[in-house]
């Protein structure tokens, strides 16, 4: 039955990628309408480590693989959502309402798989055509598991970048919805659920990591560059904070 669906296209996988010119400013990291770079068209923020490391080891920001403005250097950041499309909503209710709660927990699980499968497939074309930086790429599968490549896709909400909050603006400068019917919930989830989000970095030496705990005064700063009050910023970065909030102190 299951295999009947998939092969009379119940899924119908999109994808929204787009590349801007951007260049850092401090932790953000600024996006350009064109490539006079006088115009500013959007900012994504980032937040910085505050590990206690090494003096060799720094603490690490997004922002840190996009060219600094004040190097005069011309960079590109780009972003991107993927979604295995809408089928897996009706389709699991269908099971669910059938009682069979295997094929609806089976069907969930292959429409994630198909969403993370086109999101790396994109990535790979990033790389090689659309953005075209490493064009003469050529990895085993066993090579592109363990990520050879050069550059990497984070996203909002993740140990890199842990404020979902910064999907908002991803998903305006993208038209997401109108372009693949993803929409973001009001806690900034994505709908339909199969669905991948993130950004474009093509730094050679760029690389995965968490920005683990956080203190006040980073916090601060943050909710200031995103003209937030900083008790909202406090209730998206919850997980990470390394204090108490005042509303968790008032046990709220």
């Amino acid at each position: 039955m299951l295999d009947q669906i998939i092969a009379e296209k119940w899924f119908t996988p999109k994808a929204a990628i787009d590349f801007w010119s951007a260049n850092s400013v401090g932790d953000d990291i600024r996006l350009y309408t064109d490539e006079n770079r006088k115009t500013g068209l959007a900012t994504f923020y980032t937040l910085r480590q505050q590990l206690s490391r090494r003096e060799t080891q720094a603490n690490l920001a997004l922002a840190d693989f996009i060219a600094p403005e004040t190097s005069g250097k011309a960079d590109y950041i780009g972003g991107f959502v993927v979604t295995a499309g809408s089928g897996e909503e009706v389709l699991a209710e269908y099971f669910e309402q059938a009682n069979d709660d295997y094929s609806a927990i089976l069907l969930k699980v292959l429409s994630d798989r198909f969403s993370e499968a086109l999101a790396e497939l994109m990535h790979e074309r990033v790389r090689k055509e659309f953005w075209g930086y490493a064009g003469e790429e050529h990895f085993t599968n066993e090579e592109l598991i363990c990520e050879f490549y050069k550059g990497i896709r984070p996203a909002p909400g993740y140990p890199a970048q842990p404020d979902h909050t910064e999907k908002r603006t991803l998903f305006d400068l993208l038209d997401v919805s109108q372009a693949t019917g993803v929409v973001l919930t009001e806690n900034y989830a994505m709908w339909p659920g199969s669905s991948v989000a993130g950004f474009y970095f093509s730094h050679p030496e760029s690389y995965y990591f968490g920005v683990a705990k956080v203190e006040r005064d980073q916090v601060e700063d943050y909710a200031a560059r995103k003209g937030m009050v900083v008790e909202e910023v406090e209730r998206w970065l919850a997980p990470i904070l390394n204090y108490l909030s005042k509303k968790r102190k008032n046990g709220d």
